[in-house]
């Protein structure tokens, strides 16, 4: 089950007609982040297997998880917006259950990012799943 804030992205996917405006909600959705701050992005958070540079830095509180992340590249920065509403408000047990793979399939971002945003967006699933398992 997705998050409500995840949801209200797939209905706002629902009502943008083509690809471009879809991209330009994600980018808009990584420009609303917050960033992360300078001394997060270290060693021990930065995510490989991206193209970009991109810093995952996980907060878990009260069995809760939830991250905050950042990246130097726009549509990125908007993939760890995406992945915040997939993953943030959840139990730290469930995180590892939640399958990224289909629901992101929802938003039809596999069929329109480039081989190498989507091996960097797995990379990111796969270490958020990896942190969330350690804290479990």
């Amino acid at each position: 089950m997705a998050s409500a804030a995840f949801e209200e992205i797939v209905e706002d996917f629902e009502f943008l007609p083509d690809w471009e405006d879809r991209y330009r909600h994600v980018i808009e959705l990584g420009r609303a982040m917050e960033p992360l701050d300078e001394a997060l992005k270290v060693p021990a958070t930065k995510v490989d297997g991206c193209v970009s540079q991109v810093w995952l830095h996980p907060e878990i509180e009260s069995g809760i998880f939830s991250f905050r992340g950042d990246s130097d590249a726009l549509i990125v920065r908007g993939l760890i917006a995406v992945l915040r509403a997939l993953y943030c408000g959840l139990p730290v047990a469930e995180v590892p259950g939640v399958d990224a793979r289909r629901e992101l399939e929802r938003l039809g971002l596999n069929e329109h990012l480039s081989s190498q945003r989507s091996n960097g967006l797995r990379s990111m699933v796969e270490r958020i799943g990896l942190v969330a398992q350690e804290k479990v």
